[in-house]
C-alpha cells in the first residue's frame, strides 16, 4: 500500500525551502546609504525595498516571511508608525504584516500608496491636499485602506505626483485624488479632489494599461507601450522600442543632446539596440533606459552633472543609476527580487527525485513508494547498472529501513546526504554493499560530527542492529576508559555471542564520567 508519509519528510520540506530560497537573488540594496543603519542579517532578509524622502531618508522594505519595517526621518508620519519620530533601528509595520505588496509609490510631502496582491490600497503621511483620499486634509500616521468608489475593484498599479494619487484598476479604469492646482487629476477643473475619482473625459471607454506621474502631471498608456515621468519631464516607450520625451529639460533629462525644453515628443537616440525599459521619478531629473542585450543608460542630472546625451553605464539595472547618480538618491519603483526561474542541471536533477510524474521506477520499502529513473540510477550506480533492465516497475526492497534506502537515492541525485547520525549506521552498511566509497565517507562524516552523549547509546545500538562488526565497531569496547559504559550497555545492547569481548580487559578503576568521554571519543576514532 503506497503511503506518502514518512520520517523525512519534514527534512524534506525543509530542504525544499531552503532550495527555494537559494533560488531567489538577494535584493542588492546596499547602494542606497540608508540601508547602511541595517546589519548584514536583515539586509539578507529583504525581499522587496523603497528608499523615498525630499533626501532618501526614508525607506520601506518587506522581508521573506512578508513582514514590513521602516526606517528613517518620518517627515509628516510618513513612515506610518503612529507618530513622527525618526528612528534609525527598523520598526515593524504590523497592519501590514502578512499582506503581499504588489507596488508602492511616494510623494514629496512625502505620502505613500501602496497596493497589495489583493488589490488593496493603503496611504499614510503628508494629506496638506487630501493627497492620502480620505476626504480629509489631516496627516495620516498609521496606513489606512482607501475604499471610497474602489470597492469591489482591484487596483494593480499606482502613482504618486507632488501631492497628487493615481491608481489604474483591473479592468483599465484610473482613479485620481488629491493636489489639483493643475488639473493634474483630470477632473475637469483645478479644485483639489478629497477622495478617488474615476478620470473619464479622454479615457471613456479606453482600457489603461499604465499610468505615471511628474509633479504636477499625469499620464495613462492605453493599449500598449511604457510611460516614466521625472520632476518635469516624460519618456516614453513604444512597443517597437523607441523612446521618445518631451517637457523640461535644463539639465539635459531630455537625453537630445541639448538643454532646451520640448513641448512635443522628440526621438531619443538611446542605441541601435531595442530598448526593453526606461526609468523617471518624479522626484529628481534624471532618466535612464535599459536595452535588450541588458546594457544600462543614464541622462540628465547625474551627480551635478548635466549629461545631454544618453551614457553608457556599468550597471546591470535602472535601479543602480538612481542609487549612485540620482539626487536625492531614491528608487523610482518598489525594488522586488524575482525568482529566478532558470534551472542548473543538478538542481533539475535534484527537483525530479521521487516525482512520480516523470519517474520510470519505483522501490517499494517499507510499505511506502520511492519515485526514481532508471537511467539516472544506471549513470550514478555501478550496482544498478548492473541489475537494472527495461523490464522492471517496481522493485521491493527488504535489507533495509525506508529513510535508509531513501536517503541513498537521494544522494545519487544530490551528492549530498540528510538523515541523524543513528540511520546513516545503515546508510553506511549499504555504501559498503555497494561499494560506493565517496558516500562511505559522507555517512562516517556525519556520525562523527553527529556523536554526542545523548545518542551514543543509539548509536551503539544501531551498529548492533546492522551487524556493523566489519565497520571497526568492536575495536575500542576493550579499553580500560570505556569499561564501566560499556558493562553498563552489553546486556541490553549485544548478542551474548559478543559480551566476552567486553568483558576481557574491562577496568575497574575509571569514574563514570570518565568513561563516557573516552567511549564517545573512541566511537568517533573508530570512524
Amino acid at each position: 500500500m503506497e503511503d506518502e508519509s514518512h520520517p523525512s519528510q519534514g527534512v524534506s520540506v525543509k530542504v525544499l525551502e531552503a532550495s527555494l530560497l537559494s533560488a531567489l537573488k538577494m535584493l542588492d540594496v546596499g547602494k542606497w546609504p540608508i540601508f547602511s543603519l541595517c546589519s548584514q542579517e536583515e539586509l539578507k532578509l529583504i525581499r522587496q525595498a523603497c528608499v523615498f524622502g525630499s533626501a532618501g531618508n526614508e525607506v520601506l522594505y518587506a522581508t521573506e516571511n512578508d513582514e514590513v519595517f521602516v526606517l528613517g526621518m518620518n517627515c509628516s508620519g510618513c513612515l506610518g508608525t503612529g507618530d513622527m519620530q525618526s528612528t534609525i533601528e527598523p520598526r515593524r509595520l504590523d497592519s501590514l504584516c502578512g499582506k503581499k505588496i504588489a507596488c508602492l509609490s511616494y510623494g514629496s510631502g512625502p505620502h505613500v500608496v501602496l497596493a497589495t496582491e489583493e488589490g488593496e490600497v493603503y496611504t499614510w503621511g503628508h494629506n496638506a491636499y487630501s493627497q492620502l483620499g480620505n476626504g480629509t486634509t489631516n496627516h495620516g500616521f498609521i496606513p489606512c485602506q482607501v475604499s471610497t468608489n474602489l470597492v469591489n475593484k482591484k487596483v494593480i498599479e499606482v502613482a504618486c505626483g507632488s501631492h497628487h494619487s493615481m491608481v489604474l484598476t483591473s479592468d483599465g479604469e484610473v482613479y485620481t485624488w488629491g493636489y489639483n492646482n493643475s488639473g493634474q487629476v483630470g477632473s475637469g477643473s483645478t479644485a483639489n479632489q478629497s477622495i478617488p475619482r474615476r478620470v473619464t473625459s479622454c479615457l471613456q471607454n479606453k482600457i489603461v494599461v499604465n499610468i505615471a506621474c511628474g509633479q504636477m502631471c499625469s499620464m495613462a498608456v492605453v493599449e500598449n507601450g511604457e510611460v516614466a515621468c521625472g520632476y518635469a519631464h516624460t519618456l516614453v516607450l513604444t512597443d517597437e522600442g523607441q523612446v521618445y520625451a518631451w517637457g523640461a529639460n535644463s539639465y539635459g533629462q531630455l537625453g537630445t543632446g541639448n538643454k532646451s525644453n520640448q513641448s512635443y515628443p522628440t526621438t531619443v537616440l538611446v542605441d541601435k539596440d531595442r530598448v526593453v525599459e526606461i526609468a523617471a521619478c518624479h522626484s529628481a531629473h534624471t532618466s535612464a533606459a535599459k536595452t535588450q542585450s541588458g546594457q544600462v543608460y543614464m541622462w540628465g542630472q547625474c551627480r551635478g552633472q548635466s549629461v545631454i546625451l544618453p551614457h553608457l553605464t556599468h550597471f546591470a539595472c535602472t535601479d543602480d543609476v538612481f542609487a549612485c547618480f540620482a539626487t536625492p538618491a531614491v528608487m523610482w519603483r518598489l525594488l522586488s527580487v524575482e525568482p529566478d526561474d532558470h534551472l542548473t542541471v543538478a538542481q533539475s536533477l535534484k527537483k525530479e527525485f521521487d516525482n512520480p510524474e516523470t519517474a520510470d521506477l519505483k522501490f517499494l520499502v517499507d510499505g511506502k513508494y520511492i519515485h526514481v529513473h532508471k537511467v539516472l540510477l544506471k549513470i550514478r550506480c555501478e550496482h544498478f547498472r548492473s541489475i537494472l533492465t527495461n523490464d522492471e516497475e517496481v522493485i521491493e526492497m527488504s535489507e533495509f529501513s525506508y529513510p535508509v534506502y531513501r536517503a541513498f537515492l537521494e544522494y545519487l541525485y544530490t551528492d549530498n546526504i540528510r538523515l541523524p547520525p543513528e540511520d546513516a549506521i545503515g546508510l553506511l552498511d549499504l555504501a559498503t554493499l555497494y561499494r560506493e566509497n565517496r558516500l562511505k565517507k559522507l555517512c562516517q562524516q556525519t556520525i562523527k560530527q553527529g556523536i554526542c552523549e545523548e545518542n551514543a547509546i543509539a548509536l551503539l545500538s544501531a551498529a548492533v542492529k546492522y551487524e556493523a562488526q566489519d565497520h571497526q565497531w568492536m575495536s575500542w569496547f576493550s579499553c580500560p576508559g570505556c569499561s564501566m559504559w560499556c558493562a553498563k550497555l552489553q546486556n541490553a545492547l549485544l548478542p551474548s555471542s559478543l559480551q566476552p569481548q567486553l568483558r576481557k580487559g574491562h577496568s575497574e578503576t575509571a569514574s563514570e564520567e570518565h568513561s563516557k568521554a573516552s567511549f564517545i571519543q573512541h566511537m568517533g576514532e573508530s570512524l
